[in-house]
């Protein structure tokens, strides 16, 4: 499995697939972090932007090849390990860019709460909102799985599935994403770094099951 991941992370990396995602998580945070801010107000708003990112990232990983070389790897390793190859590969490469935002929101942030008197130590704040963005990130793992091949295979529906979904995941209360935000907002309001492992642990098991909804289809790639 890590020789596959490695392959589609030289495949994605070459290709060049991955700059747009990039580019969009760059300009929101661009557009919604401002420097001096409330550390957890930013936080919140960089673990929101790593969502579509993640979604977004999980296509590259799918289309990463050729058909033909796509052929040649499930006939070498299967079509549910080439799969979970795809999605581990679109997990890393958000991971990374989800902790990069982070890192720069930490770095240009006001350590204090919406009060600007309380003071927020930075390593708690690192701490939760590292957790916020991992739960967003595999939320938008767990989307890119389902609005993607095999599951849904025209880009028609996919791509605009997809763009409703994550606004809905960011603004629904039931969500985790809206959860794991909404806790890092309201602990700025409160002088708290509160984590969200509740949200968390219902991202992580809701990409689980998303994936292994997708390896387990026998619908063709």
């Amino acid at each position: 499995m890590l020789a596959l991941v490695r392959y589609r992370l030289a495949l994605v990396s070459r290709s060049h697939r991955w700059l747009p995602p990039l580019l969009l998580h760059a300009m929101l945070l661009f557009v919604g972090v401002r420097a001096d801010e409330p550390v957890l107000d930013s936080l919140g708003l960089a673990a929101a932007a790593a969502l579509p990112t993640a979604a977004w990232l999980v296509r590259v990983g799918v289309a990463a090849e050729p058909p033909a070389a796509r052929a040649c790897a499930v006939a070498a390793a299967g079509r549910a390990r080439v799969r979970l190859a795809a999605v581990l590969t679109a997990l890393v490469l958000s991971s990374v860019i989800g902790v990069a935002g982070t890192v720069v929101v930490l770095l240009i942030s006001d350590a204090h709460g919406a009060d600007r008197r309380t003071p927020i130590p930075l390593a708690a704040a690192a701490a939760a909102g590292a957790a916020a963005m991992l739960t967003c990130v595999l939320l938008g793992t767990a989307l890119g799985v389902l609005c993607n091949r095999p599951l849904l295979r025209s880009p028609a529906w996919s791509i605009p599935v997809t763009a409703c979904a994550a606004i809905a995941l960011l603004v629904g209360g039931a969500s985790p994403a809206n959860a794991a935000v909404s806790t890092l907002i309201d602990g700025s309001q409160r002088g708290a770094a509160d984590r969200p492992l509740l949200p968390l642990i219902a991202a992580a098991l809701l990409t689980a099951a998303a994936t292994a909804l997708s390896c387990a289809t026998r619908r063709p790639d």
